[in-house]
């Protein structure tokens, strides 16, 4: 990391403060009523937009009541049930035999520890973080998601293209008790303003302490999402 610990501290402690003042009602927007919908709704989300998500669970959580609908039924009608999301054979695959495996091991409940729910197929660090957060009120990480990484990136926050490494460099200057909202924070600035492909500097309240200038792709290159 070529910048200075010190530094880096406390640009994060200046983002949070101002995207915290922008977005003061920032939070999940996947919309479940149980831990096991959570977990269900996050594994959809993974390259889907929230929006899309929401759209289908509003109709699969009318359907499936809890994991042993999901793991009795098969997988070609699960996966029919998921057309319209990226994906969804894997997805359907992964939530069945999460669902399998929770009943079989956990008996039906969705674990609260990491090691556990990353033991659950389909689920990594990211869909983890989410479900102990928003789940269990656990948090022991911050959740990395493509706005999180691309803005902690533009803002000179992180050099690292990997979620994991990303998520160590923020968990090092972002203050414990932002770690939830952090993510809420720059999903939301990276949906309104900071975009991928057009971000909106000239009306961004981060112009003035942002490093990335518009027109230099290099930050975004390096994690493969270009402006």
């Amino acid at each position: 990391m070529g910048t200075p610990r010190d530094s880096r501290e406390e640009q994060a402690r200046a983002v949070v403060d101002r995207l915290e003042a922008e977005y003061p009602d920032s939070t999940i927007s996947l919309r479940y009523s149980n831990r096991f919908e959570l977990l269900v709704a996050v594994v959809l989300s993974a390259q889907c937009t929230d929006a899309r998500v929401n759209s289908e669970t509003e109709h699969l959580f009318e359907k499936y009541d809890g994991p042993e609908d999901y793991a009795n039924v098969s997988q070609e009608e699960l996966a029919e049930d998921l057309n319209s999301i990226t994906y969804y054979n894997n997805k359907a695959k992964y939530i069945r035999n999460a669902a399998a495996k929770i009943l079989e091991e956990h008996d039906g409940e969705v674990p609260d520890t990491m090691d556990e729910l990353t033991d659950l197929p389909g689920v990594g660090r990211k869909t983890a973080n989410v479900v102990l957060q928003h789940g269990h009120d656990v948090v022991e990480g911050i959740v990395v998601d493509t706005h999180v990484q691309r803005l902690s990136r533009r803002l000179g926050l992180t050099e690292e293209t990997r979620p994991e490494r990303i998520e160590e460099d923020l968990m090092e200057i972002v203050p414990d008790g932002y770690w939830q909202q952090f993510t809420h924070l720059c999903i939301d600035h990276g949906r309104a303003v900071c975009t991928a492909r057009s971000p909106d500097c000239t009306d961004c309240v981060l112009a003035d302490i942002c490093p990335s200038e518009r027109g230099d792709s290099e930050v975004d290159l390096a994690s493969g999402e270009p402006w």
